[in-house]
């Protein structure tokens, strides 16, 4: 399940590393790696209520996106042809299987 993050700073969609570390360090949740790198350059730290806060509503839009994907259970499942009524079988050609 890839979580998908919006930039606090920019508005843009981004995608980090499943493990959330990129080779310079950890991935921001609330920053994307521009964003974050001209950020760290500034020394400004990120708010760890807002770092947890896009955590959540990431994993909640994936589990959303997990959950519309999956195919629906078919719960009405009906026989190819209607069974025979007492009627349809009396009289000659009542039996579907037989051909004469």
């Amino acid at each position: 399940m890839r979580l998908v993050f919006e930039c606090v700073e920019c508005g843009g969609h981004y995608l980090p590393p499943e493990s959330l570390a990129y080779p310079d360090g950890p991935a921001s949740p609330i920053w994307c790696s521009r964003c974050q790198t001209a950020k760290r350059a500034a020394g400004v730290r990120e708010d760890p209520l807002l770092a947890r806060m896009a955590l959540a509503a990431a994993r909640t839009a994936a589990a959303r996106r997990a959950a519309d994907t999956e195919p629906p259970a078919r719960t009405d499942v009906r026989p190819s042809r209607p069974p025979l009524s007492r009627r349809s079988r009396s009289g000659p050609g009542g039996v579907r299987g037989r051909l004469g």
